[in-house]
């Protein structure tokens, strides 16, 4: 019986890596047609859109913009393949001094924004300080993204005890989701908000779920609508 299942894991595995192969390797050959989609599409427009009608122009700009999302659908997948390829490297990870050097970048951005946040400090873990870091990156920026429809806002990143284990969250007061959808939060490209309110492809969350298990944890998130949402996940790779 441990043979059998063993032989069954090891297709399994194999199955696996065929598709994250088959992925990889059609998502990157994709990439140049579509360049060349958005490339000659920008250049007919600049020296031949004077001589086209405005219903013209609209139709050879929104075959720019299909591309151009088309490209970010691509470079998703690609992102998301390369967090499976990548060899870790395990080591002591400050998760604060993560999360302090990308709330500055956010700050730099946008200036303007009126954001407080609450950073608690000491917050050590174990695993590979590059995959940790786009956790926090995509964590942090979807806060501030969320967050960025409200006058004034709160972001915290902290700790708390969950089942005995220490679990790492987010929590924000911005646009928070519905949870009857919140098991589609961590799919790719699933999203709760339109493109008109908040930018993006819904690739961000697969890429946390997939590092996170590559760390042996677990995530989820809470939230309600207009009320802010918290992002939890544990690393379990010792």
């Amino acid at each position: 019986m441990t043979a059998k299942l063993k032989e069954r894991t090891s297709h399994l595995e194999s199955a696996i890596q065929e598709m994250e192969d088959f992925a990889y390797s059609a998502s990157h050959d994709l990439r140049t047609p579509l360049r060349g989609i958005d490339g000659f599409s920008q250049a007919f427009l600049e020296d031949y859109g004077e001589n086209l009608d405005e219903t013209g122009r609209d139709y050879l700009n929104r075959v720019r913009a299909a591309s151009q999302k088309m490209s970010d659908i691509i470079d998703g997948m690609l992102s998301l393949s390369s967090i499976t390829r990548k060899k870790m490297q395990i080591q002591e990870v400050d998760l604060s001094g993560l999360a302090a050097t990308i709330i500055r970048k956010l700050r730099i951005n946008q200036p303007q924004r009126n954001v407080e946040f609450v950073i608690a400090q000491g917050l050590i873990a174990t695993g590979d300080p590059q995959m940790l870091g786009i956790v926090l990156e995509n964590l942090l920026g979807n806060a501030w993204k969320f967050t960025s429809r409200h006058q004034s806002a709160r972001i915290e990143f902290g700790e708390k005890l969950a089942d005995g284990k220490t679990a790492y969250f987010v929590r924000d007061d911005g646009a928070g989701f519905d949870m009857a959808y919140a098991d589609k939060l961590f799919k790719p490209f699933e999203r709760q908000h339109t493109e008109v309110e908040f930018p993006g492809i819904g690739i961000g969350l697969a890429i946390v779920k997939r590092i996170i298990n590559r760390h042996r944890g677990k995530v989820w998130a809470e939230g309600e609508v207009e009320k802010g949402a918290i992002f939890y996940f544990t690393l379990n790779y010792l």
